[in-house]
């Protein structure tokens, strides 16, 4: 998406040492996350955390605290095929895919992901790392507590307030705060 669809340039990966298993990935180079600032300047570099909900969204919320402490900004990816008001507020290494629909006044703290053809609907705020599945749709006015995931189809009734490390199933209905 980065390489397609967006003005950046992909320099290479990081990965956790443990976890490094390959020197390079696309004919780019993979580094250990712990070194990465030695080999991609923070001055002049910005990162993306790109995980998945993986333990919740804990993982990548704790990669992009490592990715921080080394200096990276981190940069967002909007689709230029989402509908983002000019009025929405976004965080950092925010990614959203294409197809969806961020209404006005809708702020999205750091680390969300939004998967393909969502609804965010006006005044909603959605707290740090939570991904939101495709097909969701959020109605005006809710509150997604942080490090919550929304399954595929999953809808939200107006005003609805989700707390932290909700798990909401495929194609449920939610019309209380929970």
């Amino acid at each position: 998406y980065f390489t397609v669809d967006s003005p950046y340039t992909v320099r290479g990966f990081a990965v956790e040492k443990e976890y490094l298993a390959e020197k390079s990935k696309f004919d780019l180079p993979v580094v250990p996350l712990e070194e990465a600032a030695a080999h991609f300047d923070p001055a002049t570099t910005d990162a993306h955390v790109a995980v998945t909900s993986t333990k919740l969204n804990r993982v990548r919320a704790r990669l992009m605290g490592l990715t921080r402490e080394q200096g990276y900004r981190l940069a967002n990816f909007i689709s230029p095929r989402a509908m983002v008001w000019r009025t929405a507020e976004l965080g950092e290494n925010v990614f959203i895919f294409e197809n969806n629909v961020v209404q006005h006044g809708v702020r999205i703290d750091d680390g969300c992901v939004l998967w393909s053809g969502n609804h965010i609907g006006h005044q909603t705020r959605i707290r740090e790392h939570c991904f939101l599945s495709s097909h969701v749709v959020v109605s005006g006015y809710c509150d997604i507590g942080a490090r919550s995931f929304l399954g595929v189809n999953a809808a939200l009734a107006d005003h609805v307030k989700l707390a932290e490390d909700c798990l909401v199933g495929m194609a449920a209905s939610v019309t209380k705060s929970f």
